[in-house]
């Protein structure tokens, strides 16, 4: 019996491989066996290129020609995406790889965006923050569509000299995770237009010695004005945010009741962040605003609360009590606690 490879079969949005059987008789059924299996690996592989695709764009030019965009600058553009041409992604999943930062103001939706492991929570209206380095996949169904809204892009190039270039990384935002975007009222995005205006009339005059520091400077303004609506919106999802406040504390006092501290040792920001399926830079900033302390403060002053209990346990060595508390070293477990406490563990123990 021999096995043919016919063809791809891929039926609107099915996928297979169809094979036929002929009446050859095969000596090796082994050898027949393995060439199945390669070239059903080979046809796997060209129909996922055909279905996932993977675009770059590491210049400012590069994503003007994508948007049918005349570059003023080559380090920076605002782009109106009115002023594409429409288009559809021919792929089902398109993965975009941006070296470049990014700041897009959607007015409408080209498939579902995801980001990492989560799809994007975004709206028209809504603002959606990308560095260099990362990738966006948009999840797509094949039909044309007219982009709209606007987006400010610019090359990290672009900060070198300038007061921002040492700023830029505390923008938390950029690295934020999909389902934290940015969400305007109808002021903050008159705003946002404002400061995409400044920009633009910039671009518009001849480039100087001037250029750079003031467009920098807009870029900056743009950033802080950002800055202060995400605090308006932990502010308005201040219920949310009590919520996940209050399962970090649950997830928290649950560590220390399993043995994970002995395999995973002393809890992270990340490992909660994690757990909660958000971002280690907005878990702080969330535990930051909503408590006043830090997501590593806090965490340390779990610590403490629970070796303070242990201590009045007297059939435990200190260092017995550093193992379960998750600490690699017993030494670290009391310079933290005497930091914290005023007292080393043997000493809280002796004056209590």
């Amino acid at each position: 019996m021999i096995f043919d490879i016919a063809k791809l079969v891929d039926e609107k949005n099915g996928f297979g491989i169809q094979i036929t059987v002929s009446s050859t008789t095969f000596t090796d059924l082994n050898v027949c066996m393995l060439a199945l299996v390669s070239d059903c690996l080979i046809l796997y592989h060209k129909y996922k290129a055909v279905m996932e695709r993977t675009y770059r764009f590491d210049t400012v030019f590069e994503y003007n020609e994508l948007n049918n965009h005349e570059t003023l600058h080559p380090l920076v553009s605002v782009i109106d995406f009115s002023k594409a041409k429409p288009r559809s992604w021919v792929e089902k999943n398109v993965r975009i790889n941006y070296g470049l930062y990014c700041i897009f103001l959607k007015d409408v939706k080209c498939g579902d965006l995801k980001y990492g492991r989560n799809y994007y929570d975004y709206q028209e209206g809504t603002l959606v923050f990308v560095a260099p380095g990362q990738v966006m996949e948009i999840e797509t169904d094949g039909q044309m569509y007219q982009p709209k809204g606007y987006a400010l892009v610019f090359h990290a190039d672009l900060l070198h000299g300038t007061s921002l270039a040492r700023s830029i990384k505390e923008y938390n935002f950029f690295s934020y995770d999909a389902r934290e975007a940015l969400h305007l009222s109808e002021r903050e995005r008159q705003t946002v237009l404002e400061c995409f205006a400044k920009i633009e009339t910039e671009l518009q005059q001849n480039i100087d010695k001037h250029s750079k520091k003031l467009i920098s400077s807009f870029i900056e303004l743009f950033l802080n004005y950002c800055e202060r609506f995400y605090d308006r919106q932990f502010i308005t999802r201040d219920k949310v945010n009590k919520g996940i406040l209050e399962n970090f504390e649950e997830l928290l006092n649950g560590y220390f009741t399993t043995e994970k501290p002995q395999f995973l040792g002393l809890p992270s920001v990340a490992y909660f962040a994690d757990e909660l399926n958000l971002t280690a830079n907005y878990f702080g900033d969330l535990v930051k605003k909503a408590s006043g302390k830090s997501a590593k403060e806090y965490i340390q002053d779990k610590i403490i609360e629970i070796a303070k209990i242990k201590t009045f346990d007297l059939n435990k060595s200190v260092n017995e009590i550093a193992y379960e508390l998750g600490f690699k070293y017993p030494q670290h477990f009391t310079r933290l606690f005497k930091q914290q406490v005023g007292f080393t563990p043997n000493e809280y123990r002796r004056v209590n």
